[in-house]
């Protein structure tokens, strides 16, 4: 069921306070400042799918900002896609700030402070992803924050239009079809930030350079039982001793980012219509799983319920 609210049927004097409250509630803990001696109605349509949480804002001129004393007192930091329709916002963060016109859309981190300026009359479509469900390299999202991405061209093409049509047919989405859609987002997201990440990235740089190589390696290998720390650097003609303090550099470790990929293959894998199929001991084998005990232990502790379990009853549930 999607929950909505709106300020229309409020007295004028009512509708800023009751907007505050509710762009706190439907978003995350935010300043909101109307720039309106009068305010313009609001109105907040949002609606889950599996762990993304998506919402159609429409109201008049406003700012808000977001605050390290706000940031201090959430939990869980998420990754807000703002897809732009009626309107154009200005957008601060990370020491960047740029225009979003209708047609475009922009990245927000809710862990770091933002700034959001919008001086017209307004309506975008927002897409929560839960930060912890992204994986990507924090300073690849780092350097795309308060940025413009057009939606016409390449990988931001791609997810514009898949985010817009499932936003279009949430409502009409059971919760099992809602997951695997909104897990296909999420892929689509990670693709984009990986695509404009590796972009920006300094070509100069040796040991960035070895560890993407060695990361890339990694993934056209994963299925690889026999996969190891040794195999790897040989393929890459480095020490075992460089290929560990490459991963150090990320504060991660080989064994480490190993298994935390296959586990994400794993629980998207667990969501496909192939599942019931294959089985979770054919799926883990399949991510190079060798025992199916250890899989199922590893599973748990990183997403605090069984393969089966999350098979059947899924995030968002």
């Amino acid at each position: 069921m999607p929950a909505s609210f709106s300020t229309a049927m409020l007295s004028a004097s009512d509708r800023a306070e009751s907007w505050r409250e509710t762009v706190s509630h439907a978003f995350v803990p935010m300043t909101v400042n109307l720039l309106e001696e009068v305010p313009s109605p609001g109105s907040v349509v949002g609606r889950r799918l599996g762990s993304v949480w998506i919402s159609r804002v429409q109201a008049g001129p406003q700012v808000v900002t977001r605050d390290r004393r706000l940031i201090a007192e959430s939990d869980s930091p998420s990754l807000i896609v703002s897809l732009q329709q009626r309107g154009t916002a200005l957008k601060e963060q990370d020491g960047r700030e740029t225009l979003i016109r209708p047609g475009e859309f922009s990245l927000t981190d809710t862990s770091r402070v933002f700034r959001k300026k919008v001086e017209e009359e307004f309506v975008f479509t927002s897409f929560h992803f839960p930060r912890a469900e992204l994986n990507v390299p924090e300073r690849d999202l780092r350097a795309l924050t308060a940025t413009t991405f057009s939606g016409t061209e390449g990988s931001t093409a791609l997810v514009a239009s898949y985010l817009a049509r499932m936003a279009h047919e949430a409502e009409a989405l059971d919760e099992v079809v809602g997951r695997r859609a909104a897990a296909t987002a999420l892929d689509l997201l990670a693709m984009l930030i990986d695509d404009r990440g590796m972009r920006a990235r300094p070509q100069s740089s040796r040991t960035g350079a070895s560890l993407e190589r060695v990361k890339d390696h990694i993934l056209r290998n994963l299925r690889d039982p026999d996969l190891s720390p040794s195999t790897i650097a040989e393929a890459n003609f480095m020490s075992v001793r460089f290929l560990h303090k490459l991963f150090q550099l990320e504060g991660a470790t080989v064994a480490g980012w190993i298994r935390t990929q296959r586990l994400e293959r794993c629980s998207r894998d667990l969501l496909r219509p192939m599942a019931g199929e294959v089985g979770v001991a054919g799926i883990a084998r399949r991510w190079g799983f060798a025992n199916s005990s250890h899989f199922s232990r590893a599973f748990r502790a990183a997403y605090g319920m069984s393969p089966r379990e999350w098979q059947v009853g899924g995030k968002g549930a």
